[in-house]
This record gives C-alpha cells, structure tokens and sequence, in this order.
C-alpha cells in the first residue's frame, strides 16, 4: 500500500530529524558546560539555542509518536470495548486529534508564524526570525493530522476485512486474559 511506503518514509525522516535536533542539543549544552566551568566565560548563544531545539525536539517527537502509537494514552475504556463500539470510540479518538491538530497546531500555528513574522520579532542573541522558530507548530500539526488519516484508513479497513474480535485486539495477551 502506497501510504504505508509514505508512512515509513515520513517515519524515516522524523526519526533522523530527531537524532540530529538531539545531537546538536547534546553538544551545544556540552559547550555550555565547557564554556562556563572551564573557560569561567560562558557562551552567550547556548542558553538560546537549546531552548529553541528543544521546542522542534519536544513538537517533533510528539508527533513521531504519534504515529508509532507509543504516545501517552488513557486507553481502559476503548481496551475494554469490542466490535463496533470499538470502532466507535477510535474512530472519535482520531477524529478528535485530527481536528486538534488542524485547529489548534496548523492553523493557529500559521497564524503564530505569520504574525511573529509580519512583526519581525527576532530572538535575543541568535537574531533569528521567532517565526522561524515556531514553524514547528504548523509543521508537527500537519505529520499528526497525517498519522490521524492513516490510522482512521486503518480502522476503515479492519472494519471492512473483518470483524474486531478477540483475535484482531490489539490488546496484549496479559490485557485480554485480565493480567495485571
């Protein structure tokens, strides 16, 4: 299926995205421990930069997880539902990130972006455009309303192949036999 293959891809690109952002924050706090305790002349940049790598690490990485399903969730209730109540309760799920992400992250995101740059709001030390910086917003809020499509395609197609049984839960075998 094609969108799987853009699924992976999309996977790819935030996974390496990530380890990048990550590492660029690694060494930039490790210049800013040198600079200080050792140099006793501290980076002006530092503070700055990792402040704004990590807003694109925490924005990124949530919506990575989104789409691998390992982000946080209270999923009693739909783990205790079945067949088409199941159905029912993803679907609303899903529905309910997608419109957050349009609503919330895009479009309040763009506008975000469009008035910090309309305003020529530049950062402190780095003098760089803050819209620049909260591109992020409307960026993660597109990868999630991408992963929020998928994953309602697939809650489409278990319903058309077959039912949701016990055997097509994806709850944990420890889950299903009352394990805690």
């Amino acid at each position: 299926m094609k969108l799987r293959k853009i699924k992976l891809s999309v996977d790819k690109i935030l996974e390496w995205a990530l380890v990048i952002l990550m590492a660029a924050n690694v060494l930039n706090v490790l210049w800013q421990v040198f600079t200080r305790f050792v140099m006793k002349n501290p980076s002006s940049f530092t503070e700055e930069l990792a402040r704004y790598l990590l807003i694109w690490i925490g924005l990124l990485g949530a919506s990575y997880v989104a789409g691998r399903k390992m982000h946080l969730a209270i999923d009693v209730v739909v783990n205790r539902l079945t067949g088409r109540a199941r159905r029912l309760a993803e679907y609303f799920i899903e529905v309910s990130i997608f419109i957050f992400a349009f609503f919330v992250m895009v479009f309040g995101g763009i506008r975000l972006v469009t008035i910090t740059l309309a305003l020529n709001q530049i950062s402190a030390v780095l003098r760089i455009k803050l819209g620049y910086v909260y591109l992020v917003l409307p960026l993660s809020g597109l990868i999630l309303m991408f992963y929020s499509l998928l994953f309602l395609f697939d809650i489409y197609k278990k319903k058309k192949d077959s039912p949701l049984d016990d055997q097509n839960n994806p709850m944990s075998l420890d889950q299903r036999t009352g394990a805690l």
